[in-house]
């Protein structure tokens, strides 16, 4: 049953945000971003609102942005969210999308979303991040082989802190797998992807939030799949990238994220090139 966490801040749906474009993949309709011909893919998962959802989307290009092929699948089919309907199905359609992408010659995959810890537990992914998450149990938990990361809100009932603190200590223990919790103080469910732009310390939220994400899936998606192709001294000592470190700003230049410093009237420039870890 969908709490009102759930509906809080519903957003303006679009068909048209984003960058991305609509394809079928398996008989569902699925927002496609990124490099078409990426062998690294992220499968996200929409909220209760769906997949046409604009700052979902504006997620999605921002994690494709950084190399990887995005999907965001219509889980739905169109029709409004219902809960024991998508937990009936979602799973498996979650399933043969991930298979649909390896056919196609995707070699990695990562899941964002709550059906990230259900496809956790079988060899199918290679890493899952759960953000803002709706209930979880002990026993889920328990199952996953898979790389997890769990995102939560200091006020949220579906998900509250004493259980995060809980799983955390489950995940702990199984020191077979990596695992990251992280609960953030002052916001509820929901705050990755329906937070007031007009709410500075919300905005912040966001942003920390989306990081850690793309930090998650450099380390588990794309660094390993670099260090198969360079070697694993190309990837030693790997820095925590950050969005907002040094003096310059990004700038979009011939279609790319740029980072930028120094005179912006300047005659002389330089361009340097970064290593596998990327520009942040």
């Amino acid at each position: 049953m969908l709490g009102a966490q759930c509906t809080e801040n519903p957003p303006t749906l679009s068909s048209t945000c984003g960058s991305g474009s609509v394809e079928e993949i398996r008989g569902l309709k699925t927002c496609a971003t990124g490099n078409q011909h990426s062998k690294l893919a992220i499968l996200m998962i929409a909220d209760a609102f769906g997949y046409e959802a604009p700052k979902l989307r504006k997620l999605a290009d921002k994690i494709a942005a950084s190399g990887f092929l995005v999907v965001v699948p219509d889980f739905y089919y169109g029709d409004p969210y219902t809960p024991e309907q998508y937990e009936d199905k979602g799973c498996e359609d979650a399933k043969t999308v991930v298979a649909a992408l390896k056919a196609k010659g995707v070699s990695k995959v990562g899941v964002a979303g709550m059906v990230g810890v259900r496809l956790a537990k079988f060899d199918c992914i290679d890493a899952a991040i759960l953000l803002h998450p709706g209930p979880i149990t002990v026993e889920e938990i328990n199952e996953v082989k898979t790389p997890i990361a769990i995102l939560g809100a200091q006020i949220d009932n579906h998900a509250p802190p004493e259980l995060l603190k809980q799983l955390g200590d489950v995940l702990s223990a199984k020191a077979e797998v990596d695992s990251f919790v992280k609960i953030f103080p002052g916001v509820g469910h929901g705050w990755t992807t329906r937070y007031n732009d007009n709410d500075e310390s919300a905005v912040k939220s966001a942003e920390e939030s989306h990081l850690d994400m793309l930090n998650w899936f450099n380390k588990y998606i794309k660094i390993q799949k670099e260090e198969e192709m360079s070697g694993n001294q190309c990837c030693e000592n790997p820095p925590t990238l950050s969005s907002s470190s040094g003096a310059g700003q990004v700038q979009q230049l011939g279609g790319l994220n740029c980072y930028v410093s120094g005179p912006a009237d300047s005659k002389f420039a330089v361009v340097l090139i970064s290593d596998v870890f990327g520009t942040l």
